[in-house]
Parts: C-alpha cells; sequence; structure tokens
C-alpha cells in the first residue's frame, strides 16, 4: 500500500510514477480525503490534550482539599466530558475517512523503483544476461513437447483428470510423481544450504493474508474461494510467509529472515484461456517453491540480486539454460517495485518461458500487513522480496524436454539423479 504522507504531501509525484506503469489516476479525491482525516486526528490530539490538562486540573484541586462535589470540580468534570464526547465525534468521522482512504490505496499498485527501465508491456522488457547453451534440433531430429514426451512415458493423466476435477488440471503418474517429488526435496535442500529457514505454510489463507500481500482485491477472481468460510486457496507461498509476521515489530538485528516453503498454488488463470492448455505450463493446481525475505530497507536492493541468483542457483544445478529479463514499469506485478523473471529454454517449444519471477516489493506489503522492525529507539516498516525457487512443473517440463533422448528416454542431470533414484526415465516395456 502506498504512504498516505505522500499521497497528501506530494500526490504529483505517486500520479507521475503510476504513469510509468500505464496507470493514469487523478489523486485530488484521495488526496483531499487523505488531508481531511489528518485534519481530524490534529483536532482529535488538541481536545484530548485539552481533556488530559481539565483531568490533572481535577487532580491537583482535591489534592489540594477541595471537595470533590464543589462547584468549581464539578464545572471541570462537565468540560471534560464534553470534550469526551467532542473527541468520540471526532474519531468516529475519523475513522470512517480512513476507512474510505485505505479501500481506495489497497487498489492502487507500487510504484517503480527509479531503476526500473521504463515501457509498456512484455516487449520492453530488457534482456540481462543468458547462461547455458540452449538445445536446437540436429538435422533429422524432432524435438519432442514435455506433455509429449510424459504422455509416451506414462508421467501423468490429462484426460482421466479432468473426470476427477475438470480442465487444465493433472494427476501424476509413476515416476512423474516421483520426478515431482524429487525436484521439490532438491530445491528445499538446495535452498536450505544457502541459509533460508525451511516453512510449511497452510494452503488455506483468509482476506487479510491475501490483502497484505496484495493479491486482494485486485485479483479477486483470480483465486479459488471457500464459499462457506473466509479462506481462499493460497496462489503462492508469499501470501501465508507475508502473513507469518504479520502485525509484529522485529528486532533489527534478526534481519534479514530468509523462507523458503513448498506449496501447491492454485489459480484460476483467468483470462488465458487457449494459452498453454496441454502439458504442465499453466495449470489451476501446480507445486512451487517460493524464496521470501524480510529485510532492512537499506540492504534490500542487494537482497533482491540475492535471491535472484537463488533461483538461478537451482538452474544452473539442472544444467537448464535460461535467460535473465528485466521487467519494465509497464509489466510489472502489482505488488513489485523491480522485478526479474527467469525465462528456461524448452527445446521441443523453441522458446524461452517464465519459470521465476524475483520481485523486491519495498515497504509496499509491509505497509498492507502492520510489519515493522525496531532500530534502537525507533520502528520503521522493512522491505520484503519474493521470488520462485522454482515453479516445480515448469522445471519438470524443461527437464524432460532438454533430456530427451532418441532411444525415447530422458536422461536427468546428476545432481538430480540421487533425489530421483536414478540418471535416466526409460520408456514403459
Amino acid at each position: 500500500m502506498l504512504d498516505q504522507r505522500l499521497l497528501r504531501d506530494n500526490p504529483e509525484r505517486i500520479a507521475a510514477q503510476l504513469a510509468r506503469r500505464g496507470v493514469t489516476i487523478d489523486l485530488s479525491g484521495l488526496q483531499q480525503i487523505a488531508r481531511e482525516e489528518r485534519n481530524l486526528e490534529q483536532q482529535r490530539s488538541t481536545l484530548q490534550a485539552e481533556g488530559n490538562g481539565i483531568g490533572k486540573q481535577v487532580g491537583q484541586l482535591i489534592q489540594g482539599g477541595a471537595n470533590p462535589d464543589s462547584p468549581e470540580v464539578r464545572a471541570l468534570r462537565e468540560a471534560g466530558n464534553r470534550l469526551k464526547q467532542q473527541v468520540a465525534v471526532l474519531e468516529d468521522a475519523e475513522k470512517s475517512l480512513e476507512i474510505q482512504l485505505r479501500e481506495q490505496l489497497l487498489t492502487l499498485p507500487n510504484l517503480p523503483a527509479a531503476e526500473t527501465p521504463d515501457g509498456r508491456d512484455e516487449r520492453d522488457n530488457i534482456e540481462v544476461l543468458r547462461w547455458g547453451t540452449p538445445r536446437q534440433s540436429a538435422a533429422g531430429e524432432t524435438l519432442e513437447e514435455h506433455w509429449q514426451i510424459a504422455e509416451r512415458l506414462g508421467l501423468f493423466e490429462s484426460e482421466r483428470s479432468v473426470r476427477i476435477a475438470q480442465s487444465r488440471f493433472v494427476t501424476l503418474m509413476g515416476a512423474g510423481a516421483r520426478l515431482e517429488r524429487a525436484l521439490i526435496s532438491f530445491m528445499l535442500d538446495l535452498h536450505g544450504r544457502k541459509g533460508y529457514q525451511e516453512v510449511m505454510p497452510p494452503i488455506l489463507v483468509n482476506s487479510a493474508s491475501l490483502t497484505g500481500s496484495g493479491q486482494l482485491p485486485k485479483f479477486a477472481e483470480e483465486s479459488f474461494r471457500c464459499a462457506e468460510d473466509d479462506l481462499w486457496l493460497t496462489p503462492t507461498a508469499e501470501v501465508p510467509i507475508t502473513s507469518l509476521h504479520r502485525g509484529e515489530v522485529i528486532a533489527a538485528d534478526a534481519l534479514p529472515l530468509k523462507y523458503v516453503a513448498h506449496t501447491p498454488c492454485f489459480r484460476r488463470e483467468a483470462g488465458s484461456y487457449g494459452r498453454d492448455t496441454r502439458g504442465l505450463i499453466r495449470l489451476h493446481q501446480f507445486n512451487k517453491v517460493e524464496l521470501y525475505w524480510f529485510c532492512h530497507p537499506d540492504h534490500s536492493a542487494a537482497a533482491h540480486q540475492q535471491i535472484t541468483a537463488d533461483a538461478e542457483a537451482v538452474l544452473q544445478a539442472l544444467e537448464l539454460p535460461y535467460r535473465k529479463i528485466e521487467l519494465c514499469s509497464g509489466d510489472l506485478g502489482f505488488s513489485a517495485t523491480r522485478t526479474y523473471d527467469l525465462e528456461v529454454w524448452l527445446p521441443g517449444a523453441a522458446a524461452y518461458r517464465e519459470i521465476s519471477s524475483c520481485s523486491v516489493c519495498g515497504d509496499f506489503q509491509a505497509r498492507r500487513s502492520s510489519i515493522r522492525f525496531k532500530e534502537g529507539k525507533h520502528t520503521q516498516l522493512l522491505h520484503t522480496l519474493n521470488g520462485s525457487g522454482l515453479a516445480v512443473g515448469r522445471t519438470m517440463a524443461a527437464l524432460l524436454e532438454t533430456g530427451q533422448q532418441s532411444d525415447g528416454s530422458v536422461r536427468l542431470p546428476a545432481a538430480l539423479a540421487p533425489y530421483f533414484g536414478g540418471a535416466v526415465i526409460n520408456p514403459p516395456q
């Protein structure tokens, strides 16, 4: 959520930054609400100070021997009661404005960082680097896409999954289920060695958690909700981990807090129909290993480089060629101020596909979730960062396409073999 002080004192800066995202907005109404709220707050504080002064006078008179029922004491108490009534009226008006302001601020995205390149959409994103040599079809060779390989090897069931649920779900079978489990364990172990604390959060989250991380109210239609409860299926572990410290004040010397979590993730994928209808790329339910940092604002820029490098380390260990993309201002996610996407090479599709998005959110989520840190006598909002480390299904897709062999088998990278229990997935006999 954006800073109310900035809205009140410098709305032009917010408007200019949102324009970099392609958002045109008139903030005059919001600014007026913010100023009215501040004015009511100042009036209330003045009246409360006067009331405290009257209470002090009454106490001094009684301590000096005055009769509590004397006209002077009664008059002061009546004046104090009138002030309390005025304060109560101001508090109600202030609370009403606060609710109006928060509801509208919750709909505004984060402001792009100064370092984020300007641009309108994904066509203006900037390629930062490439790692590895993408596999290309050799002469006379036809490379299959991952869903073709998976169906041939019996790694998952799509049609039967429609019977169980609906389209865009898969049931992993045999070696497919074992490969998914191996990838999850491999990623968790790798990040654990890098100092991340593993957590296993709830995958049902309340509305406050989704609001705190930025998914609500913006992405309500993208999420699955339990009709009879204030609970939603989590779209990413970023949501419960953000709320792990919601409403807390963390000691500065405890930062950074670095968490890694595996969760199933659930998304409606509204607006994506007709895209990636086969395979593991765009499902309603998928597994993901998520990286998350709570850190000091002075260190968040360096932390962004590190969390991205930690996600890259998975791709490098699995010998999967990829490229690193910096998103332009018009392509940023709602809560992000700066983002790197990692796109893995899929030889069968002959294309790079996103497999991780690593973002620094500044104090945007911390303000929505009221997460602060204490340094000396002062408290302030900390910064949050998140990154996929990695999306497991897409990693499997890349492994199948990269490791496919002419005899129909799939060769797995050496780092994964101990987790899978072998280095090759052979066709069924």
